[in-house]
């Protein structure tokens, strides 16, 4: 039997395929019943996914978002579920972010050019549409010139971290994130965290900052990882989560939504700290 929740997915407003509504006809003909829209840093597709889904009446949407945020010599992603997401300030931030994505995407098309693979920016932008420009975009216009076969394959040379073409960009450490999160309701939970360094250690320091959960039941992950995972998040109290992060980009092996995800019980968990979160702050 597959899952029924999915909290971990992406639309055409960040780096994903399929438009919001799209999106939210695929997890209904998957039979999903509670499922999250998180974009990287941007919220702009829920208006659109709400109104998709009032034809669904039996489906459940939380708002969601992929936050991205920054450590020495790496990166962490920061998802947040059910924050007020039009907070003026909060959305001021995820512009300023959205503008750093820009000038580091056009950096990271000079450094391609420089190792002689050559693509267009303008085609970057247009492959992205109205959404927050990504790495992703880039890989595709990769892809489309031939250079690669899959999205994912120009990530280990050239656009990954430690890629010859990677650039930085402005991001907000773990612990931001969380604070900004919590403060409007958002409850923080660590995306996809089976591949960072002492993760016990990281998650022991973020959940002294207010984290709320991890990602456990994930879509590229093994029984063998996520039993780690579950155990790791039962030891620190945290809401084990998941979902697919379904992009769609055409990579080989990634997974429809409603092939993993967390059992429903999860979400009232989440449901109930951001109830909790929003008392707090008033």
């Amino acid at each position: 039997m597959g899952a029924v929740v999915d909290l971990h997915l992406h639309t055409t407003v960040s780096d994903g395929s399929l438009t919001p509504t799209e999106l939210i006809q695929l997890v209904a003909r998957q039979g999903l019943k509670v499922v999250s829209v998180s974009d990287h840093d941007i919220t702009d597709g829920l208006a659109e996914a709400y109104q998709a889904i009032k034809e669904f009446p039996d489906m459940r949407l939380i708002p969601g978002l992929e936050l991205s945020t920054d450590i020495p010599g790496d990166e962490i992603h920061m998802l947040g579920y059910f924050m007020q997401y039009e907070d003026d300030e909060f959305q001021s931030i995820l512009s300023r972010f959205r503008e750093g994505r820009l000038e580091r995407g056009q950096e990271m098309v000079q450094k391609l050019a420089e190792y002689g693979l050559h693509i267009e920016w303008e085609r970057v932008r247009e492959i992205a549409g109205y959404g927050s420009v990504g790495r992703p975009h880039i890989a595709l216009a990769l892809v489309e010139r031939g250079y690669f076969k899959e999205p994912k394959d120009a990530f280990g040379e050239y656009l990954g971290r430690n890629g010859l073409a990677y650039a930085q960009r402005e991001k907000m450490t773990p612990e931001e994130g969380v604070a900004m999160l919590s403060r409007i309701g958002g409850v923080a939970v660590l995306a996809h965290p089976a591949q960072l360094v002492d993760l016990e250690d990281k998650v022991k320091h973020l959940k002294k900052a207010g984290l709320v959960g991890m990602e456990v039941h994930y879509s590229q992950y093994s029984p063998d990882t996520i039993a780690r995972l579950l155990d790791i998040a039962k030891r620190y109290n945290l809401i084990p989560c998941g979902g697919s992060d379904y992009h769609g980009l055409g990579n080989t092996g990634e997974l429809l939504p409603g092939n993993m995800g967390p059992p429903m019980e999860t979400v009232e968990r989440l449901e109930e700290a951001s109830r909790k979160l929003t008392q707090s702050s008033i």
